[in-house]
């Protein structure tokens, strides 16, 4: 089936010129995103107090969290209640995948919630991920010293000995940005169809939390 609306059609040469010019600025920014992140391996970190979360084995702590690794990845999933789950963190957990690579650069990988424990695994059950650590950081102040509130955040640690420190925080596009599906979409002549887009008139979008 056709669509309403769709890229226009051109010559070879005509598709090369215009693709050539993109290049020149998709190269342009990465080299802006070069420089920042050049710019966050050079932040300074600050110490973070330590916390004890339920987990599927018992209590664990943040420093356990990171298990052999110096580095720990950790997302906090929003809390949306009793019967519910946050839509935008399972999109995001849905895109969290290769945690062995992550491990050969020294990253650890961990999800806290301030969801119940048992809320936690049933949903990981029903969800298949059982790849994924998590824990419940419910009854902590884990998530409010984050800064996460009661939101979503990724928070990147480092650890020397047994002292923790935050070196990273980012969430909204921040976090949006690392998502497999999202990213290769943006690829794509409709991109991700949401109406926040800057789209051509006609190109297919939905409301983004619709």
């Amino acid at each position: 089936m056709s669509a309403k609306a769709q890229p226009p059609i051109v010559s070879a040469a005509e598709w090369e010129k215009a693709r050539a010019e993109l290049l020149a600025a998709e190269k342009a920014a990465t080299r802006v995103e070069d420089r920042l992140a050049a710019q966050r391996r050079r932040l300074p970190m600050v110490e973070f107090d330590e916390y004890t979360f339920a987990a599927p084995d018992g209590p664990v702590t943040l420093r356990e969290l990171f298990g052999d690794q110096q580095q720990l990845a950790l997302y906090q999933f929003m809390n949306a209640g009793p019967d519910a789950f946050c839509g935008g963190c399972t999109y995001f957990t849905k895109n969290v995948t290769n945690l062995a690579g992550l491990a050969r650069n020294g990253i650890a990988w961990a999800t806290v919630s301030d969801m119940p424990l048992e809320q936690m695994a049933g949903y990981w059950k029903q969800m298949g991920w059982s790849d994924i650590p998590f824990a419940s950081s419910a009854g902590t102040t884990f998530s409010a010293d984050c800064g996460a509130g009661g939101g979503f955040l990724l928070n990147m640690f480092f650890r020397d000995g047994d002292t923790v420190y935050r070196t990273y925080s980012t969430g909204q596009r921040g976090v949006d940005r690392l998502l497999f599906s999202t990213v290769v979409s943006d690829l794509a002549p409709y991109g991700r169809q949401e109406d926040w887009e800057d789209s051509p008139e006609g190109w297919p979008q939905e409301p983004t939390y619709g």
